[in-house]
């Protein structure tokens, strides 16, 4: 079919290619970069020898995404402390549409560029194998091998039981009052023996620069931190769901920013992702008139 408004077709796409490159990437600025620069190559397309707009640009986006990668992956060596996917609070419908959720995402990190491309591409977007060897440049039998050996490595990374939206909300409102509050038998009565904390700083502001892990450490950490003023006094600006995962985002006395993610296993929380690096920030910034480059008063 002749493509006669090759404007519309692609803004019709814009949305999920923007979510193909994020999921990619972790990074919705370089994600929205990609999308423009595969919209500057669409503009000059042939458009009447395109048979599908949708799989051409699908394969555009994956192979810039992929040159991408290549520089992304040597500046995560170099990265400061914990790195976390920038926090993008998903629209209801995009977040149920499948279950990448942050935990997962950051499980896809582990992987290499291809697996990662053939796995999001074969198992998240439902591309046909043959047009997923065409984008890769190999074989059907290789992508599906690919995808496989992506699919085994992030299999444990895979919500069992997904939590209910009501839940999830309230036990991140939970989990707030009593994290702000010092409260730390509440806390312990929702943190699992094994819970993880997660927190990203990118060497901007002050993170700690390593996971802490286990009940009694991060109840501790927790109690420690509500003895200063800073974050006795923070303000929860919203509850969200970040990334598939239930949270806030919150502002501390000082203007700094941070988000909140939890990972939630039976009821329980078991992995926390604070995200308080200001350059991942700084949509979030403008959304709330917040300061999210404000150095940290603590």
């Amino acid at each position: 079919m002749p493509i006669d408004d090759p404007t519309h077709v692609f803004e019709q796409e814009r949305a999920r290619l923007v979510r193909l490159a994020y999921r990619m990437l972790g990074s919705l600025g370089e994600a929205e970069d990609v999308v423009q620069d595969a919209w500057l190559r669409w503009r000059h397309v042939d458009h009447g020898g395109v048979s599908s707009a949708g799989a051409f640009l699908s394969r555009t986006v994956t192979r810039l995404c992929l040159d991408v990668m290549k520089s992304a992956r040597a500046r995560r060596e170099t990265y400061v402390g914990t790195w976390l996917p920038e926090p993008v609070a998903l629209a209801s419908d995009e977040a149920q549409s499948d279950d990448l959720t942050l935990t997962l995402m950051l499980a896809l990190e582990r992987l290499s560029p291809l697996e990662r491309a053939a796995f999001l591409l074969h198992d998240v977007f439902a591309v046909p194998l043959a047009e997923i060897a065409a984008t890769l440049g190999r074989e059907p039998a290789a992508v599906r091998q690919l995808a496989a050996r992506a699919r085994k490595h992030v299999q444990s990374a895979r919500p069992r039981f997904p939590v209910e939206r009501d839940e999830g909300a309230r036990i991140a409102k939970a989990f707030f009052e009593a994290s702000a509050t010092g409260d730390v038998a509440a806390l312990r009565s929702m943190l699992a023996d094994a819970v993880v904390v997660h927190s990203d700083g990118g060497g901007k502001v002050h993170a700690f620069p390593r996971p802490i892990i286990g009940l009694d450490k991060v109840a501790r950490m927790f109690e420690g931190a509500a003895r200063k003023s800073w974050i006795q006094h923070a303000q929860k600006l919203q509850d969200l769901w970040i990334d598939g995962l239930p949270g806030y985002v919150s502002r501390e006395p000082g203007g700094l920013l941070q988000t909140v993610a939890l990972e939630i296993e039976g009821g329980l929380i078991a992995g926390i992702y604070i995200t308080r690096n200001p350059d991942k920030l700084q949509r979030w910034a403008a959304r709330f008139g917040a300061g999210a480059g404000a150095p940290a008063s603590h």
